[in-house]
């Protein structure tokens, strides 16, 4: 997991458009403030997450730095005869809690992350431990949670705001609205607590059998992903003891 970020500017007449038809938020929710979407393939995988903001007349993407040349390289691949430009651009992403400053956007995830802007200048010092926050609020992490393997309901990208099941299609909308409206979720994030040593990657383990995967750690509590039909009050991770706490997916 990494905390550096970049941003892509997307512009051009059709930049919002082309958009639409590719991400899992609707692009129309700009006018109230920043949105959290995701690129998913064709199979409705994860291939990437990141906040859009408009600024000016660009759509800013802020994602995560591991991730910007694939996602470029992928809007690139859709962009045909749409009349929009994919650039990196030389803005650096601001983080903080407290009050939101003038120019920036409270965190459409969940609030308790605080805001983001983006400004000329980096940000000189951050000293806020995010994973902490992230495990806490129930956060799944670029590169940790959300993998290439990830579906991202069960990742609940329903709860933190991701997620548009009205506004039409986009890559991937087919499979993420069966699993909404057809399936039942049999596996997905959770919450656990965890009593000794952890270690994030760890099989979790319930009468013998693996039944979900260990993930962020910070303190007393973890993310897992589970499977929700083996998953029991108590199990185990290694050396740990995992405590089965709450589904953080919405049901569907």
């Amino acid at each position: 997991m990494t905390t550096e970020r970049a941003i892509l500017e997307i512009s051009g007449p059709e930049a919002e458009s082309f958009l639409q038809g590719l991400i899992t938020n609707d692009i129309k929710k700009l006018d109230a403030g920043i949105l959290y979407a995701a690129l998913l393939t064709p199979q409705g995988k994860y291939m990437a997450d990141f906040f859009v903001a408009r600024q000016g007349d660009k759509v800013l993407l802020d994602v995560d730095a591991t991730l910007v040349d694939m996602l470029a390289t992928r809007l690139s691949m859709y962009k045909l005869r749409a009349d929009v430009s994919i650039e990196k651009s030389a803005l650096h992403v601001h983080r903080g809690l407290g009050p939101t400053p003038k120019d920036g956007h409270t965190d459409p995830r969940n609030p308790a992350l605080g805001w983001r802007a983006y400004r000329a200048e980096p940000q000189a010092h951050d000293p806020i431990d995010w994973n902490e926050l992230y495990v806490a609020a129930q956060i799944p992490q670029t590169g940790v949670e959300l993998t290439p393997d990830s579906y991202i309901l069960e990742m609940g990208f329903e709860r933190l705001n991701g997620v548009d099941f009205r506004k039409g299609c986009y890559v991937g909308q087919e499979v993420t609205a069966r699993m909404k409206h057809k399936t039942e979720l049999r596996k997905g994030l959770a919450q656990v607590a965890i009593s000794g040593e952890a270690v994030p990657g760890t099989d979790i383990t319930a009468n013998g059998k693996v039944v979900g995967t260990l993930h962020s750690c910070a303190g007393e509590l973890a993310l897992a992903y589970l499977r929700f039909d083996r998953a029991m009050p108590t199990m185990h991770a290694g050396a740990a003891t995992v405590t089965y706490t709450e589904v953080l997916t919405q049901e569907i």
